[in-house]
């Protein structure tokens, strides 16, 4: 719990933009919002919070790393805010020894909480849909997010990041959460095998290995079923790229893990602005659009939604007295056997919009007029 005194300090308001910054800690924070056309106040909407990599700025993110793709698709009702970072570098737990907020230990997971609690006040979002995704070091703090506010956000996605090794050895999340990883495995400044980041010839911290990595984050969400590595379209042959995709699902809870692994590739934002000469960076892939990549994977999840399932399977997996219930579902089936059969009583019929399943339908057969209450 991040416990921070927050004033407003001002607003500009223009177009769909607004800039805005307020005091965390005793220090002035900015941030950079865009808001839809679509928004009218009236009906909640997602919050999606994107972090700027090392030496960027929130403006930088939105209109030069991402080419302003996260604000069209903002257009279908959901709220982004591109935050700054203390000296243009988040504190994200890797101790780099040339970043001022790492060596000052800025407060920066406690800023994010308080700016999710001040736009909760400013406007009406979501709270069971509040996602962060970033590139590099916004990468690397949003995995710190996922380790220390898993209580308020509900899925992440990181590019050209890796968990530093010190928060690997120390995080412990709350709660379940969906994570999304696009990584390119020439990439000279987070290497794909792990070790010491590399910028302009600086050791700036030490990382572990993508696949580790993705392994942390498969056990802690206890995910289970593991699809084929797949490769996607080479969309452009002359990129020197190739992409494929694996999931890791967790099917009771709703909870995955993708990596969209990029052959070839460097540390880039894929299909958005080269900034950097190959030479530094690496290649660059078009062979996907990473911020539709990027929603497509967080919209899926809601908060309440995962709590629900987690909460449902609880209620099946017991032996219960009293009655019948039979349960026709494809998602229960895959872990009970078909149409298995569980003593309860009274009948009530579910339909629930899972993340793996839409639209799944529980049937349950009632021998026995009790009520059943699901708290």
């Amino acid at each position: 719990m991040f416990f921070s005194t927050i004033f407003l300090i001002s607003r500009i308001k223009y177009s769909n933009r607004v800039d805005e910054s307020i005091i965390v800690d005793g220090i002035e924070r900015t941030y950079h919002l865009y808001i839809p056309s679509t928004y009218n106040g009236k009906k909640s909407v997602p919050l999606l919070i994107v972090l700027h990599g090392g030496g960027g700025t929130g403006k930088d993110m939105e209109e030069k790393t991402t080419l302003r793709g996260f604000d069209k698709l903002a257009e279908e009702n959901f709220i982004v805010v591109y935050p700054d970072a203390v000296e243009n570098h988040w504190n994200d737990g890797r101790n780099d020894p040339y970043a001022y907020s790492q060596q000052h230990n800025i407060n920066d997971a406690g800023f994010i909480s308080a700016l999710i609690d001040h736009l909760k006040e400013e406007y009406n979002i979501d709270d069971t849909r509040i996602y962060v995704t970033g590139m590099s070091n916004g990468g690397m703090m949003t995995f710190r997010l996922g380790c220390e506010l898993s209580d308020k956000i509900t899925a992440i996605a990181t590019v050209a990041a890796s968990m530093p090794m010190n928060l690997y050895n120390s995080c412990t999340p709350s709660n379940k959460i969906p994570v999304l990883m696009i990584h390119g495995t020439d990439d000279p400044i987070i290497p794909w095998n792990g070790g010491y980041v590399h910028i302009f010839g600086k050791n700036r911290g030490r990382v572990i290995s993508i696949l580790q990595t993705v392994n942390f984050w498969v056990e802690h969400n206890n995910c289970t079923l593991q699809s084929n590595k797949t490769y996607l379209l080479d969309v452009d042959p002359n990129d020197g790229t190739h992409v494929w995709k694996e999931e890791y699902v967790n099917e009771i809870d709703c909870v995955k893990v993708v990596l969209y692994g990029i052959e070839g590739g460097g540390h880039t934002w894929p299909g958005g602005l080269r900034r950097w000469p190959e030479q530094l960076v690496g290649k660059m892939s078009n062979d996907v659009n990473v911020c539709e990549v990027i929603w497509d994977f967080l919209k899926e999840f809601k908060k309440d939604q995962l709590k629900f399932s987690q909460k449902m399977s609880n209620y099946f997996l017991p032996p219960l007295r009293n009655g019948i219930i039979e349960i026709i579902s494809p998602f229960f089936t895959t872990f009970l056997g078909s149409d298995t059969v569980f003593p309860f009583s009274n009948i009530i019929i579910f339909s629930l919009k899972l993340n793996l399943l839409k639209s799944l339908k529980i049937l349950f057969k009632i021998s026995s007029p009790n009520s059943l209450f699901i708290t």
